[in-house]
């Protein structure tokens, strides 16, 4: 039993809880008197930064939500877009990361979890999952501990609920030593006349529990994650949630079967505080009343309180309101799929969410307050210190020794060893595995619609200039799915920063927002979900508190309209290789930088959103009419990696040419410049004088063909050479 209980209700215990002393004095306005233990642990949870976006909803308003393809946006469980023939793609990508750190199987296995939850509570039965991964420095020990628990959590939880882990990123840094970022993200389908919302409606409507019991797991997980952590952090690991796929299984087919039928009036999935956030949201946003009694919930601990049935994030469970006559025909289908079924409350006028326990009134809280009143902070913001300029800067090991350092390097090697333990194709719709193009691909069942959805941010850009970091990070996600083919439809972000309370934190989100919507606008490419998680912070070795870098994480959903028109980043035989868009040579906070020189100064490369959204739409274009038959976007390592890649993932080779004259190898070769892609076309000079003829800069870098990358001055390196280097890093890392 929490030992809350035995401590007095004043505002001591409330900054425990997370509260502030002027936050503290607003509960005790709204209520007019001393809040009960459970009331205060509803408001700490409901007005964490987790669940109230305290510090960032002022700025999130700022970004761009709507479009003609948008059928909800911000708002609900899950974002919802039109991707034609009468269905609907539902989806979101949230985090996980105080818990991975914690318990890392558990912490990444329960979000993935949750963000299924997210998407079928929606209606939509869940095709794919993705994920952008952030750890910390290689060399240090845990490193190895939190990747090997986070990726087998992973797969251990996807692979056994039988959706495909079909894609996602994977960066190394020392700034995550101590606070590593799991960002889930889910994709389902559903027909948009079958969508369900969570907004409670219909006074004497009965409200129904149903899924897993309630444990005393989880308690306060969303105001953990809502603070820093300390070296006390291992000790919370009563707050991880513990979850389990098989009953997620059958939730999920219970759910679906529920839905098939017009029993279901609002549902909401119990994720971040439990039934507090699912009773509370669903009868706030339908302007009704809830009031639940606590003795009917099921539970699988003795003697558990009201205040930790409330507060509990155990998982696998939703919270329903039901017609009141199918309420016998809901009860026959869980308990067909063997979950627990509970009538525990009812709707009412009152406008109060009332929670009644062993003949006692544990909570009467009204619910407008607690949204309406919850905080709203515009916190102070300051100007991050500007990078240091590019000196002078010379090439001193060549450029194959460089490529091959590269192609070795965390942020650049084969996630293979990663990718295996993920079942990619369960469920028989993937059309294009990890690695195989710049975006996943799944076929919807029964029709010729093919969705491509990626996961994207450099945060080293966004700490060296966060506003162009944020606008990159959604101009690559929109790029990704451009080299495949499809139509870029909608983001859905998770926001990863240090502790608001910092200036310069602060100062970062608010630029990154500003440069997120900055593309979302020049590339039709609107924000329909999301989450934001703060206060990732740790202690340092001096006691200091120490910031992530700053990760906007960028999840970009398009479409096909005929998925066999899709191409991959494999290089095939017999083609003219040829880059579109500028190539300046910009090696500002570059990973050849970075490997070579073991600097991280300089702007990022620019963002020219302009000659993104002509480069992307001329590319998507030549796709789909079949002109070009593999395309990869330039990103991390600039032209000659992304080469490589191809190389390495295709059935030839390729001779390159030499670079642009009057440009430096290693700037040619090895800048980030944006808004590029390397084309495979069959007819060079046919494609060369349809781009010129479009305004879209292009250049012709070699010849596929042979089974090696031959570099200009040639020398050639086999491609069983480079496949060989490219995989070495995570074998190296799992087997210390």
């Amino acid at each position: 039993m929490s030992t809350a209980g035995q401590k007095p209700v004043n505002e001591a215990l409330a900054r425990e809880f997370g509260l502030t002393a002027e936050e503290y004095g607003n509960v005790l306005s709204i209520m007019g008197r001393t809040p009960s233990l459970t009331e205060l642990g509803i408001f700490s949870v409901m007005w964490s930064e987790h669940c109230s976006y305290k510090s960032s909803r002022a700025y999130l308003k700022t970004l761009p939500t709507k479009a003609p393809w948008v059928i909800h946006g911000p708002g609900e469980n899950a974002g919802v877009v039109d991707i034609g023939q009468g269905l609907a793609a539902i989806f979101k990508m949230e985090s996980h990361n105080h818990p991975s750190f914690i318990e890392p199987y558990q912490g990444a296995a329960t979000g993935v979890g949750g963000i299924l939850r997210d998407v079928f509570t929606m209606g939509a039965r869940p095709v794919a999952n993705l994920n952008a991964l952030r750890f910390g420095n290689p060399d240090n020990p845990q490193t190895r501990r939190i990747v090997d628990g986070v990726v087998r959590g992973v797969g251990g939880y996807g692979n056994c609920v039988g959706v495909p882990t079909v894609g996602g990123e994977i960066n190394f840094h020392p700034a995550y030593d101590g606070n590593p970022l799991v960002n889930a993200m889910t994709v389902g389908v559903a027909r948009q006349d079958r969508i369900f919302l969570s907004a409670a409606a219909g006074v004497g409507n009965p409200v129904i529990y149903v899924g897993s019991k309630t444990g005393r797991d989880g308690i306060h997980g969303a105001t953990m994650s809502s603070s820093e952590f300390d070296e006390d952090a291992l000790a919370k690991r009563p707050t991880v949630q513990v979850g389990d796929p098989f009953v997620e299984k059958l939730l999920i087919e219970a759910c679906l079967e529920l839905m098939a039928t017009d029993a279901i009036v609002a549902i909401q999935d119990m994720g971040a505080a439990g039934l507090t956030s699912s009773a509370v949201e669903m009868a706030g946003k339908g302007g009704v009343g809830i009031e639940l009694d606590l003795d009917q919930v099921p539970q699988r601990e003795r003697g558990m309180t009201a205040y930790e049935m409330m507060l509990s994030e155990s998982q696998e469970r939703m919270l329903i309101v039901i017609r009141p006559d199918r309420t016998e025909q809901a009860r026959a289908i869980f308990d067909k799929w063997e979950l627990d079924f509970a009538v525990i409350g009812h709707l009412t006028d009152t406008g109060h969410i009332v929670l009644r326990h062993k003949g006692k009134t544990e909570a009467d809280i009204p619910l407008a307050p607690l949204a309406d009143q919850a905080p709203v902070y515009h916190r102070p913001t300051a100007p991050a210190l500007p990078p240091v300029p590019l000196g002078q800067i010379t090439d001193p090991v060549g450029i194959e020794q460089a490529l091959l350092r590269l192609i070795r390097c965390p942020d650049l090697a084969s996630r293979e060893w990663v990718w295996n333990q993920y079942d990619s194709t369960v469920g028989g719709q993937t059309v294009r595995r990890p690695g195989a193009a710049d975006a996943a691909i799944i076929q919807v069942e029964d029709t010729t619609i093919g969705l491509a959805m990626t996961t994207d941010c450099t945060p080293r850009y966004c700490r060296a200039n966060a506003r162009t970091g944020g606008a990159q990070a959604v101009a690559e996600a929109w790029r990704n799915l451009t080299a495949t083919g499809a139509r870029p439809l909608a983001v859905t972000d998770n926001l990863n920063f240090g502790s608001p309370e910092k200036p310069e934190v602060m100062g970062q989100f608010v630029d990154a927002i500003a440069g997120m919507g900055d593309a979302c606008r020049a590339l039709d490419f609107p924000v329909v979900s999301g989450n934001v998680s703060l206060y990732n912070e740790t202690r340092g070795p001096d006691g200091e508190s120490v910031s992530i870098l700053p990760t906007p994480a960028i999840g970009g959903l398009g479409v096909l309209d005929d998925v066999t028109k899709a191409v991959g980043l494999g290089m095939p035989d017999g083609c003219d290789v040829i880059v579109i868009g500028e190539t300046r040579g910009e090696l500002g906070q570059s990973l050849w930088l970075r490997e070579i020189h073991g600097s991280q100064d300089g702007e990022p490369p620019a963002v020219d959103l302009q000659a993104e959204r002509r480069n992307g739409d001329f590319v998507r274009a030549a796709i789909l009419d079949g002109t070009i038959v593999a395309c990869h976007d330039v990103a991390d390592g600039g032209l000659l990696v992304t080469v490589t890649e191809m190389v390495m993932a295709g059935e030839a080779g390729c001779t390159l040419l030499a670079p642009q004259a009057g440009m430096r190898p290693e700037a040619f070769w090895f800048g980030e410049d944006q808004a590029r892609y390397i084309v495979a076309v069959r007819d060079g000079k046919a494609f060369m004088d349809r781009a010129a003829q479009a305004s879209v800069p292009c250049r012709v870098l070699g010849q596929s063909g042979g089974d090696g990358l031959t570099l200009p001055h040639g020398s050639t390196i086999s491609k069983a050479r480079l496949v060989a280097v490219n995989k070495e890093f995570f074998p190296r890392l799992m087997d210390r």
